[in-house]
């Protein structure tokens, strides 16, 4: 029996059992939205590094016997989705995971998990920070912050009075290494939270949200999450940033609303359903 007759994403990324991040928040989100989700996990956390403590276990060594019964299988899929990436060993396997398992009718998203507040991630070393560009040129979509957007352009970081030109020449950087559509997001506008959409031979378009709250874990992975569920059903660029953007805000409001702590991430489960699905 075939096993194509659905729409599929390959999700790359870790899990966390509590905290509400990575591959615990995707795979229902892109479930919803009438897309399979079959996960390659990179490693398993019981709660995220957020928390004081936490239980960690590597999946490294695993990830090429697993991804090899997926072969023997013959599966393709409509998607490739790829989130934290702890290690050289892993960047690589995701590159011949993307060369291995790409087609005509795959679209590669790639949110480049590097770094935060004009810091890279303690595990990120310079030598990953040059395979995470190779894994970017690979893509079709990439969905950076600004720290990330700063690292792969070589841009000197800046907290906040970003300008449009600014945002545009380094967005014109990384289309330059391969993506056609790009959103660069979380830029302090003061009271306002921007995402930037770039889009290879469209005028580029700063969409502005009311900050609500704090930051919070997982946001971002709901927001990648939506960006590729609606790339892989055809939904219009800028149109899936607004609506994952509006969505984003509207979990935090129910998750301020619940008292429900920062680490804990937000409560999207609440509004699922008010997910538009197109």
């Amino acid at each position: 029996m075939p096993h194509n007759n659905q729409k599929k994403i390959a999700g790359i990324n870790d899990i966390s059992g509590f905290g509400r991040c990575s591959t615990t928040v995707s795979m229902p989100i892109i479930s919803y939205m009438k897309i399979q989700y079959c996960p390659i996990l990179t490693s398993i956390f019981s709660n995220h590094t957020g928390y004081k403590e936490y239980f960690f276990d590597d999946y490294t060594d695993k990830m090429e016997a697993y991804i090899a019964q997926w072969k023997k299988l013959d599966l393709e899929f409509e998607g490739i989705y790829t989130g934290f990436l702890g290690s050289i060993k892993q960047i690589e396997i995701v590159k011949k995971f993307v060369n291995d398992f790409k087609t005509d009718r795959t679209t590669v998203i790639v949110d480049p998990v590097m770094g935060d507040n004009g810091e890279k991630y303690a595990t990120y070393t310079t030598d990953m920070c040059k395979d995470m560009e190779q894994l970017v040129s690979m893509a079709d979509i990439i969905t950076p912050n600004v720290t990330e957007c700063c690292i792969l352009t070589k841009t000197d970081y800046k907290t906040s009075k970003w300008t449009k030109q600014e945002l545009t020449k380094m967005a014109e950087k990384l289309a330059a290494m391969g993506p056609e559509k790009i959103v660069i997001t979380g830029i302090n506008m003061n009271s306002y939270i921007g995402n930037f959409i770039y889009e290879k031979g469209m005028e580029p378009i700063l969409l502005k949200s009311k900050i609500i709250g704090t930051a919070r874990c997982g946001t971002g992975d709901i927001f990648s999450a939506i960006i590729s569920a609606d790339a892989i059903n055809g939904v219009e660029f800028q149109r899936s940033v607004k609506k994952a953007a509006a969505f984003v805000q509207k979990c935090i409001k129910v998750s301020l609303e619940r008292q429900i702590p920062e680490p804990d991430g937000v409560c999207f489960e609440e509004v699922l359903h008010t997910l538009k699905i197109e």
